[in-house]
This record gives structure tokens, sequence and C-alpha cells, in this order.
């Protein structure tokens, strides 16, 4: 009993002792490293001496895009993708960027460039070009032609060799530095060819009847006409022409008033005269059409057709427009492009609805179509219309029709719809005493008249 006890009492002495002996103190919290602003570069906690590197190179490159309008959100991907931008410093990076900003590129189209092209942020490469521009005086050109020209450059290791020599064979003919530069906006790829190509190529547009001096004005208004090989393209399509009974006169005279005909595909023209073959329409209008004839009519079509397409149609259903609205034809791609651009940007209508209604196209624009646009609107907002209108609703009616459906039981609607308004005074087509001139003149009778009536009625009873 003794012995069990002691046990006893040592043991609570020693678990006393235990309780009463002092903690140790907590372990230190692990190391946190401060948030940067620009997008996560690393994902590890406790990152290597060379991944700091690594990490604090893409801060680095980032901050200096950031200065110059690189968008934050794409940085992080951007420098991700194109890892070889690590191997230049941010001084490097920023010498590259003010030798674009030198060659007056602006902020957007800057980022644009880089982002398609990040190549040419090399600055060895920039300062080659830089001192290949201003050498030809070329400084000052459109940044669009610059842009091109460094993208071309760049993807396919290109130097200044292959530009001055085309802008020497250009300005041999005669052809300004404006109209070089433009030249080089729409088809770059002639630093690309050689000389004796292109020589060719000048040399068969003076051969159809283009004069020396009238080349600046045909390169200025269709830059891209160097694209076409002789005798893949351009011999071809005159053979086509020719084959579809135009002279060579005819055929010469049109070129040279108009150069982009030469832009046309080979069989693109029969297309278009077939069209022109089976319209059916008025006859006024197919006079206008071919006012100027067959061959100048079937450029206007092709035009018309490039126009839609543009907006989103392909060639089938351009086709297709401009045959059931023939009206398309005589009017200008100024006016049709203003009317798509309203009927996407403003009516919220897709460019589609232009195959089921092609007559959108064909009505004026400031009397019917922005009027009626109008009212429907006005309508829809203030709660008017039970039912959504399509395009269809919008055009087909009459201008009566329309008037008695959405404007007439809506006086608020007159005035914004114009035609049928109350109060609006309707002109007389005649001047006011202008009847009189058609009223029969009359005369008296005379004794004798009277006299020869009374016979004549005697002899019939």
């Amino acid at each position: 009993m003794a012995l069990r006890g002691r046990v006893r009492v040592l043991t609570r002495a020693t678990l006393h002792h235990l309780n009463s002996t002092p903690k140790p103190p907590p372990p230190p919290p692990p190391p946190t490293f401060p948030t940067l602003k620009s997008h996560s570069f690393s994902s590890t906690a406790a990152p290597t001496a060379s991944h700091q590197s690594h990490y604090r190179k893409q801060i680095s490159l980032a901050n200096v895009l950031q200065r110059y309008g690189f968008p934050t959100s794409q940085l992080h991907s951007f420098l991700t993708r194109h890892s070889f931008l690590l191997n230049i410093t941010s001084h490097e990076l920023e010498n590259s960027l003010g030798v674009l900003l030198k060659l007056k590129i602006p902020q957007k189209s800057l980022v644009s460039l880089i982002s398609d092209c990040p190549g040419v942020l090399e600055f060895e490469f920039l300062r080659k070009w830089e001192m290949g521009l201003l050498e030809f005086g070329f400084l000052g050109a459109s940044p669009m032609m610059i842009m091109n020209v460094l993208e071309l450059a760049r993807r396919f290791q290109l130097d200044p060799d292959g530009f001055s020599r085309s802008v020497k064979v250009l300005r041999g003919f005669g052809v300004t530095d404006g109209t070089v530069s433009r030249v080089l906006e729409g088809f770059p790829r002639v630093i690309m060819m050689n000389e004796k190509e292109m020589h060719r190529r000048i040399e068969f547009l003076m051969v159809i009847g283009i004069p020396r001096n009238e080349l600046d004005r045909v390169f200025r208004s269709f830059p891209s006409i160097l694209r076409f090989g002789v005798e893949d393209r351009l011999n071809p399509l005159l053979s086509e022409f020719g084959g579809l009974g135009f002279s060579e006169d005819l055929i010469r005279k049109e070129i040279v008033r108009e150069p982009r005909i030469l832009g046309m595909e080979l069989g693109e023209l029969s297309r278009c005269l077939e069209l022109l073959r089976t319209l059916k329409c008025r006859e006024p209008i197919k006079e206008k059409i071919f006012i100027k004839g067959a061959f100048r009519a079937g450029f206007e079509v092709k035009l018309r057709v490039d126009c839609l397409c543009k907006r989103g149609l392909i060639r089938r259903e351009s086709f297709k427009v401009l045959w059931k609205e023939p009206r398309l034809i005589i009017y200008e791609i100024e006016d049709i492009e203003k009317k798509i651009e309203f009927l996407v940007r403003r009516m919220k209508f897709n460019v589609g609805c232009l195959v089921d209604v092609p007559e959108y196209l064909g009505v004026n624009f400031e009397k019917q179509i922005v009027p009626r646009y109008n009212v429907i609107e006005y309508l829809r907002e203030n709660g008017g219309l039970g039912f959504e209108l399509g395009l269809k609703d919008l055009i087909k009616p009459s201008r009566l029709r329309f008037y008695n459906l959405y404007v007439k039981p809506y006086p608020e609607c007159e005035k914004m719809f114009g035609r049928f308004s109350v109060g609006v005074e309707v002109k007389s087509q005649h001047p006011v005493g202008l009847w009189k001139l058609f009223k029969p003149q009359q005369h008296s009778d005379s004794k004798e008249d009277v006299k020869n009536m009374k016979c004549f009625m005697e002899s019939l009873g």
C-alpha cells in the first residue's frame, strides 16, 4: 500500500511538473512574396534562383510593353507564347519600340503589329530597315505601308535591298513617291520580285495602250496591279474578253479608263454578262444599265458583287440580290454601303436578310428607309406594337398602306413620317386658272343658225 501511494504521489508530481513546463514558441510563418500588379507569371511558392530571374525578366519586359500601350490582360499569354523575347533586355526592347514610334506608327497599329509579328521587335532588324527607309526618303510614308513592309520582311528574312530595287524601278517609270507608297501598301510583296519581272509587267501595261505618263495614275487607282502575272493571268484575261465579242480597241479603251478591270478573275465577266442577259426589269432601267455598253455594264455588276461580298454575302447570294433588284447596278456603291451599314448597325438586322428582301437596297434611303424605321422604333419603345416586325414588313408595304397601318392611328408619328401628314399642303400640278385655257370657246347663235337647225329638225320628222 505504501509503495502504491508513493507511485501515485510521484505520478501526480511528475504530471504537475510537465504541465508547469513552459510551451515552446510557435514556429515562424513561412516567408511571403509581394503580389505584383501584373498577371501571375509564377506558380510556385518557393521559386528557385533561375525561376526568380526568369520571373523578373518577364516583369521587366511586361512593364515596358505596358508603357507603350500593350493591354495588361494579354501580357502574360504574349510573353509565354513568345519566349524568345526573354533573350533581349528591357533596354533593347524600349529602343526597338522607340524606333517603331519614330516611324510614326499609331499606338493601336503598333500593338497589332507586335501581336501579329513579335519578331519586328529585334533591334538590329529595325535599325537596318530604318536606315533603308531613310535612304529613300520613306520615313514619313503611310504607317500602313511601313507596317506591311516590316512584317513581310521579318517573316521572310528580307533586307532593304529588295525594297530599294522596287523603288528604283517604279521611279524609273515616272511613278511618284506617294504612288510608290500606295503600291507597297496594297502589294508589299513587290519587294520580293526581281527587276526583270517588274519590267515585264509594267511593259505589258504600256503595250495594251497605257501611255508612260499615265502609269502613275494607273498605279494610284489600282495599287495591286503588279501582283498579276503576264502569262498566267493577264494574257488569258484579254483572250477571254476577245472571246466574248469585244474588240481590242474597246478593251484597251476600257482598261485605260478603269485599270481595275485587270483585277477581274477569269470567267467573272462572263458570269456578269449572263446575269445581265437574264434580267427582268422595266425597259428604262435596262437602258440606264446598258447606256455605256455591255462591257461597262458587266464591270459595274462585278463591283456591286464585290461590295455585297465584302459586307458578308457569298457570291451566289450577291448575284441573286442583283438579279432580284437590278436598280442596284445603276446606284452608287457608296449609297449601297450606307444602306447596309444602317441595316446592320442601327436596325440590328443580319446582312443575310438582303437575300429575302433585296428591295431594301432599291428604295430611297432618306425618304423611305429612315422615316419608316423612326416610326417603328418610336412605336416599339412606347408599346404601340404588339408584335415584332421583320425587314419585309418594314419595306414591302406601299407608302399609303404603311401610313394607314402605323402612322395614321398615332398623330405624333405623322411629323417623323412626313408624307400624308396632316397640314401638309398638296401643291397643284398646274397653275391656278390654267383650266380656263381648256374650256371650249362660246359663240352666240345667229338667226341663220337657228333657221338651219329648224330645217334640219323638220327634215328628220
